[in-house]
């Protein structure tokens, strides 16, 4: 019995281009431990970002299993990836994927409400306040810097306490001083709720926080 958060074998993912099918990855094998903080590195186009979608399961892969907190992804539909995401899975993007008509509070507090929490709101309030926006629940997005925007995002991420947290670039819209920032929460709230962390990243600084770095090279591990 394999014990790990992830345990990918073979992974293969094909996209139809033009000019017939791309292949993003080529054969990725890959175990993450529980607790876990790896980073995903290569140049662009070194299948990064596919890799991680592959493994929230927000991106099917073509060939291989895909097997996270034992569960096989790969043999899911759509709605079961959908279930099995919620309170699982945090996942936080290089845009920030708020809603734009939605207070901060909102947009923390809807996913929550959708998997049947009664106290959505009040870890929604907790989630703010650990992320420092306490003061700032009742302002759209369109009120906060992109600094405030990922931070609402991240609250967003945790607020469900999720086994895992997976993490696109999420620095990559941000000045250094606000990334640097967003860096420490993030590392601050895995360790809080003991999640494994998974994240993409071009900063070598940053990959350096991490237990691993995993560097991709055309579609395969390097």
């Amino acid at each position: 019995m394999n014990d790990n958060v992830f345990h990918l074998q073979d992974v293969l993912l094909s996209l139809k281009g033009n000019a017939g099918p791309v292949d993003i990855l080529r054969g990725i094998s890959l175990d993450v431990a529980p607790k876990e903080s790896v980073a995903l590195t290569g140049p662009s186009g070194s299948g990064k970002s596919s890799l991680l979608m592959v493994m929230g399961g927000l991106e099917r892969a073509t060939g291989g299993t895909v097997r996270a907190l034992g569960e096989d992804l790969t043999a899911m539909n759509e709605d079961a990836l959908a279930r099995f995401r919620q309170g699982r899975m945090g996942i936080v993007f290089q845009s920030f994927h708020l809603i734009p008509t939605m207070t901060a509070i909102e947009n923390v507090a809807t996913p929550l409400e959708l998997a049947g929490l009664a106290d959505a709101f009040d870890r929604a309030q907790e989630a703010l306040d650990t992320v420092g926006l306490g003061h700032r629940t009742n302002h759209y997005p369109a009120q906060l810097s992109g600094g405030e925007q990922q931070r609402v995002a991240l609250a967003r991420a945790c607020a469900p306490r999720p086994a895992i947290l997976l993490a696109d670039e999420p620095t990559g819209n941000l000045d250094s001083a606000n990334g640097a920032a967003i860096m420490d929460l993030l590392f601050s709230l895995r360790d809080q709720y003991g999640a494994t962390l998974v994240l993409v990243t071009h900063d070598p600084v940053l990959a350096d926080r991490c237990d691993r770095a995993i560097a991709l090279a055309d579609g395969q591990i390097a």
